[in-house]
C-alpha cells in the first residue's frame, strides 16, 4: 500500500509486512535520454556484475533501437530496466541521487565516499545533464580523466569504485 513520504522527491511503495526501511546498501541507475542501444545493453551487463538493483531510463530514443541491443548476458531478465517520464519523479527507498557529471564544483571521483543507497544518474552519449536534475541530486561526481569516456565506460568505473571501497560508505563498515 502507498504511502506518502515525508521528502517529497520520494514516490515509496511499501508491501504488507515489510519493515519500513531496510538495512540494505544497494544501488540503481538511471540513464537520461541514452541514444545508444549498444550502451544501454552494455550499462545492464555491468549492472548484473556489481549487482545493481534497477535500471531506469528516460527519453524515446533507446525504446526505438533497443532490439538490437547488447545485453549478451541477458541481465533484463534479473534486473528491471525501467522506462519512465522523469528520474526525478521516482526514487527507491533511501536512495541518494547521485549525478556523474564533469562540471564545475563535482567532486572527484577517488575521494567521493559513496551512499548506502544511491541513485547513479549519468546524461546521454552526446550530450549533458540538465542543470534542473544536477541540482536536484544530493551529490555531483565527475571521473578524472584526460578525454570523455562513453556512457558504458563511465557506469563501469563509477560501480568498481563503489565496489572496491568496499566499506569505504557513510555509515562505516557493515558488520
Amino acid at each position: 500500500m502507498p504511502r506518502p513520504s515525508s521528502n517529497p522527491r520520494i514516490i515509496t511503495v511499501f508491501l504488507e509486512g515489510t519493515p519500513l526501511v531496510a538495512n540494505k546498501r544497494y544501488s540503481c541507475i538511471g540513464l537520461y535520454n541514452p541514444k545508444s542501444p549498444e550502451n544501454v545493453g552494455s550499462v545492464m551487463r555491468a549492472a548484473g556484475c556489481y549487482g545493481v538493483a534497477s535500471v531506469f531510463y528516460t527519453g524515446k530514443r533507446y525504446e526505438r533501437a533497443r532490439d538490437f541491443v547488447t545485453d549478451t548476458k541477458k541481465v533484463h531478465q534479473d534486473i528491471p530496466l525501467i522506462g519512465i517520464e522523469d528520474l526525478k519523479k521516482i526514487l527507491p527507498l533511501g536512495c541518494i541521487p547521485v549525478a556523474v557529471e564533469l562540471v564545475e564544483g563535482a567532486r572527484s571521483l577517488p575521494e567521493y565516499t559513496h551512499p548506502d543507497r544511491a541513485l547513479y544518474i549519468f546524461g546521454p552519449e552526446d550530450g549533458s545533464l540538465d542543470k534542473d536534475i544536477r541540482d536536484w541530486c544530493e551529490d555531483v561526481v565527475y571521473i578524472p580523466t584526460t578525454g570523455c569516456m562513453n556512457l558504458a565506460a563511465t557506469v563501469n568505473v563509477v560501480l568498481y569504485d563503489r565496489m572496491a571501497k568496499g566499506n569505504n560508505t557513510r555509515s562505516g563498515p557493515k558488520f
